[in-house]
């Protein structure tokens, strides 16, 4: 009989196939018919239902969540989308995690039911309830008068004495995993309401009570600040450059002159005739003020080449281009594949300015971050551009962030330089070219240090967090052991 051709060998017969081991363990049936009655088993497995039943398991020293705070969602949200002219703007829930959340929709009051019960107070406890579970976060004055999903668990504590405790525990990484073992749903992952009610919680003395307090209200007083600071400095700037008239996007398209095409440059995406970007540089060419190359004033621009990425729990830990925008971000990945003469490229110094370089055009690329203390010793993804000032500045790193991120004057212009199509990105050649207006001495300072000093707060805030969670932990695993 005739053997067809084969265009690799002959595979080795098999005679045992090596099946994955299953993940298995039993259960007294008191589980299965206690409290809400899970029946997922996956639920049974995952480490935070051990440590449930670890807590409940201790005869004093613990009690439910729902003792110490209301915990309530508004109901499912059927607003009606209206131009930003004629709505109020609403948040998605992962935007509320951002150092400067900015709306994208907007809805119409009128037709938005309850609409009250989704605004937030500062300093609300807000909880993620749908996909990536038991985040939590503290709403500040960056949210107020606006819009907030209803895949946010609204948490307000019975007692005041007991937000910091309670903030704290829920960021505890051991007390998270409780929380996701108690979701349900097979793609997207929900929590609800009563979940969070029947959790155990571990109660503590007073004077640590206090304690706990006074690190969330740093947390909350410094990220207000830090969004004053913001403003302030960027409406100095515009004051010193020129405001520019209101103008539509052009997302409904625009027209440009031939000569604008086919001049310097010859840019034949349409976004980098957008009319916005274009009255931004008529703005700041118009204004008067002394231009320069932004390639002058700094030591440089840069983007760090890719690296194979190899992850484990003894590595360095890494920001992507989203987590360096986030308020305390998950840092859930640690970088094991970066040798000490490579890893120099992915560190930062603070006083570097960081500016993503790849994503969407409504989304991260184009923002621009100072990056402080905290983001020192971290690896940073390869889609992160830098800015490195000179070792005798010839501009102040806080001006330099003002003129780039300024949402009228600044950001359109950075972003005007994007190419691409499925994934834009942005060139250190543009960046460099970029013109900056140079004010008087005392202006630049002026909004420099507003600029610097917010960074310092944002900074700040992240690490009083990190080290809330960590005092959190503590106290749990001490309770547990």
């Amino acid at each position: 009989m005739a053997i067809r051709a084969r265009l690799t060998a002959p595979r080795e017969t098999r005679e045992e196939w090596l099946w994955h081991e299953v993940e298995s363990t039993s259960l007294p049936a008191s589980f299965l018919f206690a409290g809400d009655r899970r029946m997922e088993a996956e639920n049974f497995l995952a480490p935070g239902f051990a440590i449930r039943h670890a807590i409940t398991s201790k005869d004093s020293g613990w009690t439910t969540f729902s003792g110490v705070a209301r915990t309530w969602q508004p109901s499912r949200l059927k607003g009606i989308q209206v131009a930003s002219d004629y709505g109020t703007p609403f948040l998605a829930a992962t935007q509320v995690f951002d150092v400067r959340p900015v709306p994208r929709k907007w809805l119409s009051l009128n037709r938005t039911n309850d609409h009250a019960q989704r605004y937030v107070h500062e300093g609300t406890i807000l909880l993620t309830c749908s996909g990536s579970v038991g985040r939590a976060t503290l709403a500040d004055k960056s949210i107020a008068d606006i819009l907030i999903s209803h895949d946010l668990l609204r948490i307000d504590v019975r007692e005041e004495r007991m937000r910091g405790w309670v903030y704290a525990y829920l960021r505890s990484p051991t007390i998270r995993a409780m929380m996701t073992s108690a979701q349900y749903g097979h793609m997207i992952k929900h929590l609800e309401v009563s979940h969070l009610d029947a959790l155990p919680f571990i109660e503590i003395p007073d004077e640590l009570l206090s304690n706990f307090t006074q690190l969330t209200n740093d947390v909350v007083r410094s990220r207000d600040r830090a969004h004053d600071l913001v403003h302030g400095a960027e409406k100095r700037f515009e004051e010193e450059v020129g405001a520019i008239s209101d103008l539509v996007d052009g997302a409904q398209g625009f027209t440009t002159s031939a000569s604008a095409i086919f001049g310097k440059g010859r840019r034949f995406e349409g976004y980098y005739h957008n009319p916005v970007a274009r009255s931004a540089e008529e703005a700041i060419a118009e204004s008067g003020h002394r231009l320069e190359r932004l390639s002058d004033l700094v030591d440089r621009v840069f983007i760090p080449g890719r690296f194979k990425h190899v992850y484990g729990p003894d590595g360095r830990p890494y920001l992507d281009s989203a987590q360096i925008l986030e308020v305390s971000p998950d840092i859930d990945k640690r970088v094991l594949s970066l040798d000490a003469e490579r890893r120099a490229g992915y560190l930062v110094e603070a006083g570097t300015l960081l500016l993503p370089c790849s994503g969407q055009l409504h989304g991260i690329i184009g923002s621009v971050v100072l990056a402080g203390e905290w983001h020192e010793g971290k690896v940073l993804t390869n889609h992160i551009l830098r800015i490195v000032p000179k070792d005798q500045p010839k501009i102040r790193i806080g001006y330099l962030q003002a003129v780039l991120s300024h949402p009228r004057l600044g950001r359109p212009r950075v972003l005007r330089g994007a190419f691409g199509s499925s994934v834009p990105e942005l060139s250190v050649l543009d960046i460099n070219n970029m013109t900056v207006p140079r004010l008087s001495a005392t202006a630049e300072d002026a909004i420099a240090d507003d600029m610097e000093e917010a960074a310092t707060l944002m900074a700040h805030a992240n690490s009083v967090e990190d080290d809330i969670s960590e005092r959190a932990e503590k106290i749990v695993q001490k309770f547990l052991a």
